[in-house]
């Protein structure tokens, strides 16, 4: 079996679009297939008592968002807030994860939802603009999205959250390399290092 880096993920991070810019480059240094694991990061941080940066010090919140524009640049990569973002529901798009990940696609369709939502503009919260996004990177995006709507997802996300919490985790984005947890894009190399030794 190939090394793996799980990787756990919800949409509303900027530091886990951070870290996805930096996956080519992470699996060709380490030859590991990442394994994409969507939770629901506010639910779990309810879970385990811990607080968003933004919720708990406007400062820090302040802060962060200029650290996420230092990481962008150290990064050559495009950063801007989409001016929707407070209308997307994330739930929904952690749903389609479940759903593109079932299709063996899920790099695809994680790497296209954080463009759009901290390196982008268009209105995703409208669904078809969305399901265009989609199609754009090769899905049949209503299908996608009328699929993710089916129950069995949302319970499927929950559970997924929940194992999360037991797991350790308590936010995103996070990282295991076995047993071994990362958090945050600045923690690339340490995980670099650990999938490298990985049997």
């Amino acid at each position: 079996m190939a090394r793996q880096i799980e990787f756990y993920f919800d949409f509303p991070s900027p530091y886990s679009y951070l870290a996805t810019t930096q996956f080519t480059a992470l699996t060709a240094k380490t030859g590991a297939e990442i394994v994409y694991r969507p939770f629901r990061v506010l639910p779990l941080m309810k879970m385990v008592g811990n607080t968003p940066t933004t919720v708990e010090c406007k400062n820090k919140g302040k802060y962060a968002f200029a650290d996420v524009g230092r990481w962008a640049a150290r990064y050559k990569v495009p950063f801007q807030r989409n001016p929707n973002m407070r209308g997307i529901d994330y739930a929904a798009l952690g749903r389609g994860a479940l759903v593109a990940i079932e299709q063996g696609r899920g790099a695809e369709y994680v790497t296209t939802l954080y463009r759009a939502i901290w390196a982008g503009d268009l209105n995703i919260t409208e669904r078809p603009v969305l399901a265009g996004l989609l199609d754009s990177a090769g899905f049949d995006g209503e299908a996608l999205l009328k699929k993710a709507e089916a129950p069995e997802y949302a319970a499927q996300l929950d559970k997924a959250t929940e194992a999360a919490a037991e797991r350790g985790v308590f936010g995103t984005p996070t990282f295991f390399v076995g047993d071994q947890m990362f958090f945050g894009n600045d923690r690339l190399d340490f995980l670099t290092e650990a999938a490298k030794a990985a049997a």
